[in-house]
Formats: C-alpha cells, sequence, structure tokens
C-alpha cells in the first residue's frame, strides 16, 4: 500500500483573477500561493516523505519545494501536468460558455469522450495519463509515503474515477489551493480517500 498526500498547487494570478481556466499556461504562484505552500509545510510535518513528485509546471513545483521542505528532492512527471483546456485557456468560464455553449454542454455531459475547449484533451486521455503514473507509483512504492502535487482538474478527474463516479461528476469534488487530500492506493484493496481539502 502506498499513501498519498495529494495537493493541489497554491494560488496564482489566474486563480485570484475570476479562476481563468489555466491548464499548460505556465505561469507562478502569487503571494497568497506562496504563503499557501508555507502554510502546507507546517500542516505536513508529521509525515515522512520518501519521495516527492510534481507536475512540470512551475506553480506545483514551487509548491511540492515549499510544501516538502525538500527543494532538490522533487520529480517532475509530466503525467501530472494540467488538462490541455484547448480554446478555453486564459479565459473565465462566463466568457468561453458564453461564446460556445455547445462545447461546454458537451463536456458537462460526457467529459470522457469529448474534448475540452473543443481542441484540448478528452477525460478518457487524462485517465490514461494518470492511470499510469499512479500504477508505476504503486510498483515503485509500496509501503511508502508519497507528496504528490498537481493540479485542479486532473485532481478531480483522478478522484472521482478513483471513487467510481460517473466523470461528468467530477466537478462535485473540490481541490482547494494547497490544501491536503490524503488517499491509500493499494494493488489489492484498492483506493481509500481518507482526508479531503485537509
Amino acid at each position: 500500500m502506498v499513501t498519498i498526500c495529494l495537493l493541489r498547487h497554491g494560488e496564482t494570478a489566474y486563480n485570484a483573477d475570476g479562476n481563468k481556466y489555466c491548464g499548460r499556461t505556465d505561469i507562478p504562484l502569487n503571494d497568497s500561493g506562496l504563503l499557501q505552500a508555507g502554510r502546507m509545510n507546517k500542516v505536513l510535518q508529521d509525515y515522512h516523505f520518501d519521495h516527492v513528485y510534481s507536475s512540470p509546471l512551475q506553480r506545483a513545483v514551487r509548491t511540492a519545494e515549499i510544501a516538502s521542505g525538500r527543494p532538490q528532492e522533487v520529480t517532475s512527471d509530466a503525467r501530472l501536468i494540467e488538462v490541455d483546456f484547448g480554446l478555453w485557456e486564459g479565459q473565465r468560464a462566463h466568457d468561453f460558455i458564453h461564446d460556445d455553449p455547445e462545447a461546454w454542454a458537451n463536456w458537462l455531459a460526457d467529459p470522457t469522450n469529448f474534448p475540452a475547449g473543443r481542441t484540448g484533451e478528452r477525460g478518457q486521455q487524462v485517465l490514461d495519463r494518470l492511470d499510469s503514473f499512479y500504477t508505476e507509483l504503486v510498483a515503485k512504492h509500496d509501503g511508502q509515503t508519497i507528496l504528490v502535487v498537481a493540479h485542479n482538474g486532473v485532481n478531480r478527474l483522478f478522484l472521482a474515477h478513483q471513487l467510481g463516479m460517473p466523470l461528468k461528476n467530477y466537478r462535485m469534488l473540490v481541490q482547494e489551493n494547497s490544501a491536503l487530500t490524503l488517499i491509500t492506493l493499494d494493488t489489492h484493496k484498492g483506493f481509500n480517500l481518507l482526508k479531503l481539502n485537509a
């Protein structure tokens, strides 16, 4: 069994500015995001991490460095990168829904098979790369405690899938900036959600 402390990165300017969709845009943490990561470092003092993984985007890497207190030991993995939001990138939801309500309706109804923002990733593509990452994680780190820092979209899609929810319900799960979700993964016992947004 692997114990995983799963975080969403700290706040960015896009989060603060009407929650613009920030998929692959590589922007840094803002001042609030840096403070959130520092707070998480204190929350995680009781954990000993055998390894630290992060999305390669700087907002996730920096959160991992600060939260873990081990900046030289963060391993970036491209499979943890945020969803490619296609034409929605850099826009607020109310703007792109107004411009293309059909694309939004399709994504809400069936994110597994419809691409985000018409030209982005399908939910199944996201799950395929996350399943690859977490299957490898369990195989490599049995009995260990791991810190994983990723993003709002990928974390919620992963959690929804592991909980057996229809993927269209992934938005019901909240991933706050730099808050702790604690899970366990086991080859035989499967998935357990121990904490959400602690």
